[in-house]
């Protein structure tokens, strides 16, 4: 993504999500039937996000992590001995068997190496992948998560609590640095513990936290490189890992730059231009995506009985 470009999506990051901080519902209704689910003009959305379950098929990623689906996904346990998930009438606790078996052992890890508990999961993805009705251009394939940037708590949280409590903002008023007053080395720790992790690609935060990162890390600065800034993200963290085995519909991300992205890279997201960007009154937003622009084998994912 160029620069300019970058910029619109700064400008367009507050309403396309469904964050750590928008509430869900104690009582989740289902979707109504789609009137002509073989539209072809249909956005895929519709058809994705009116899946409930997971796509009884061998595990597979198919596609790019926002441009695809995942055939074979399983839910992450509601309740684990060190993690919780949020937002439960979202129906987003859904992945690749690589991702619950990483998130796991994350969540084991945690406790190690912070004060924290364990970890609160927000959304992961969709019972089969694919685009989302709210949120996310990613998290289409099983292997993005994101994990809130607040410490599981030592009791169990109630459904109300799962719903409507949210997550803790990292980021000053002005989001040129982190906000002292909530960030302590604990968060550091955690997030330190996922860009180590051997199956992650990615760990995308917010630009206020890389620099707190970037300050704070010493002299082991090796996991910087893995840890981009990104708009938003300033209440969680999200992890993407890598392409399975056995998924060779996956199609992987570039690598990160090899270098810590501590330097000029990282300056540039504190500029005006960044922070206070001109709206440009000629953009607009793409078509929604319909299942003949995701990979063939959705169509298979998505009618799988």
């Amino acid at each position: 993504m160029t620069r300019p470009l970058l910029i619109t999506a700064l400008l367009i990051a507050g309403i396309a999500g469904a964050g750590a901080q928008t509430p869900g519902t104690v009582n989740p209704r289902p979707l109504p039937p789609l009137a002509n689910p073989n539209d072809p003009n249909l956005p895929a959305k519709e058809l994705f996000g009116r899946a409930t379950t997971g796509a009884p098929m061998q595990a597979r990623a198919f596609g790019f992590y926002s441009r695809g689906c995942v055939a074979g996904a399983v839910a992450l346990p509601v309740n684990g001995e060190t993690w919780q998930v949020m937002r439960l009438s979202r129906n987003r606790m859904w992945g690749h068997p690589d991702m619950m078996t990483f998130l796991e052992r994350f969540a084991r890890k945690v406790p190690q190496v912070s004060r924290w508990p364990g970890i609160l999961v927000g959304d992961i993805s969709q019972p089969r992948g694919g685009p989302m009705l709210t949120g996310h251009a990613s998290h289409q394939i099983g292997l993005d998560a994101d994990i809130w940037l607040t410490p599981m708590p030592r009791r169990r949280l109630t459904t109300e609590e799962r719903e409507m409590t949210s997550a803790v903002n990292m980021v000053r008023a002005d989001r040129r640095d982190i906000d002292p007053a909530v960030w302590t080395a604990d968060h550091l720790n955690v997030i330190k513990a996922a860009a180590q992790d051997p199956v992650v690609e990615r760990v995308l935060v917010n630009a206020a936290i890389k620099k707190a990162l970037c300050r704070e890390a010493g002299t082991d600065r090796s996991w910087l490189s893995r840890v981009r800034p990104v708009p938003g993200h300033n209440f969680h963290m999200h992890i993407r890992i890598r392409c399975p085995t056995g998924s060779p519909g996956c199609r992987p991300q570039d690598p990160p730059p090899p270098h810590d992205g501590c330097g000029a890279d990282l300056d540039w997201w504190f500029t005006d231009a960044v922070l206070n960007p001109r709206p440009n009154p000629d953009w607009r937003p793409p078509p929604p995506v319909t299942l003949s622009g995701l990979p063939e084998a959705c169509r298979e994912v998505l009618v799988a009985r």
